[in-house]
């Protein structure tokens, strides 16, 4: 009798996963049937926002479905990143991850997700890198001349960055760890404040990013050192990255990708990141993203997966080493 019960059971547990399984793949293979939404962690204008911009309105045609932009800034990207973070996860909600989603797992005390355990990677759409540049005023010409000068006056000189914990700060923090050198670590509120800054002269040298710095170099206004990525870039191919420039393994590359709350279903995954990679390989798509200093990924998502764990473990590294304090 007990035997039979059991054996009921079972069946019946077999029957509800089957049917589940179903389900689950019919549910995959309608996706998307309704609006999708990306969030962008930040204020309409920036780079997260242009990038997305430009994959959603190609996601839109493609689907026949609309895909807006949902700008949620504030809290060092917290408040954007929580929100999908607690969303359901049927591939409706999805988030514009970047650097910060590696940062602040290690920047806060306690931090409302965890980037490794509440999302599920979907597709690395870009990479870019924070250009390091010095003030025409300052006489040094390359990365070697500027690290020595740094050695001859330690604690004298002073780096600009956006902000604590940007993807710029950790830049210069991985620097000054590398190159063994004594440098000052001035945070603004944002890129504009801390380039107005540089190119006024009120302090010697700052990172942030390629398509903001160009018009200025090319006016004289900045000189451009160093790339933080680990290949150059084409829009400033005569810009070497630190790892030429005598810095060896030096990498801190920014970077936007969608991640998707825990528990997204795999086959809503794969066709995210499929149809995401056709975007990006689109010529158009790619030119215009090289225009703004990035270069188009697209890989597969446990390519992503794995970038992002090894990115978590480079700042988190970089953070205790540094003595970043925490927020």
């Amino acid at each position: 009798m007990e035997e039979r019960m059991a054996r009921s059971a079972l069946l019946h547990m077999g029957a509800a996963a089957i049917m589940a399984a179903s389900a689950s793949q019919a549910w995959s293979q309608n996706y998307p049937a309704r609006t999708v939404r990306v969030v962008v962690p930040y204020a309409a204008g920036g780079n997260t926002d242009i990038v997305t911009r430009l994959i959603a309105r190609h996601l839109s045609t493609d689907w026949g479905q609309q895909v807006i932009v949902d700008n949620r800034a504030g809290g060092a990207t917290n408040i954007g990143s929580e929100l999908v973070a607690r969303a359901q996860p049927d591939g409706y909600t999805l988030l514009m991850g970047g650097a910060s989603n590696a940062i602040n797992m290690t920047l806060f005390k306690k931090p409302p997700y965890s980037t490794l355990k509440d999302f599920t990677p979907v597709v690395l759409c870009t990479v870019g890198a924070n250009l390091l540049s010095v003030h025409p005023s300052i006489p040094v010409k390359n990365l070697g001349e500027l690290i020595a000068l740094a050695k001859a006056k330690p604690g004298q000189l002073n780096f600009a960055s956006s902000g604590i914990g940007s993807s710029n700060h950790m830049a210069g923090e991985l620097f000054k760890l590398m190159a063994k050198i004594d440098i000052a670590h001035v945070p603004y509120k944002g890129n504009n404040p801390a380039l107005a800054d540089l190119v006024g002269g009120h302090i010697e040298m700052g990172f942030a990013g390629i398509t903001a710095q160009v018009p200025l170099m090319k006016a004289g206004k900045l000189r451009g050192i160093a790339l933080s990525s680990k290949e150059r870039f084409p829009a400033v191919p005569e810009i070497p990255t630190f790892n030429e420039s005598g810095v060896p393994g030096y990498e801190s590359s920014t970077f936007f990708g969608l991640l998707a709350p825990s528990g997204t279903p795999a086959d809503i995954v794969r066709k995210v990141n499929a149809d995401v990679a056709k975007v990006l390989a689109r010529q158009d798509v790619r030119d215009r993203l090289t225009e703004g200093g990035q270069i188009t990924g697209g890989a597969p998502s446990e390519q992503f997966d794995k970038f992002l764990r090894d990115e978590v473990a480079k700042y988190a590294k970089v953070i205790k080493v540094a003595k970043v304090p925490l927020q």
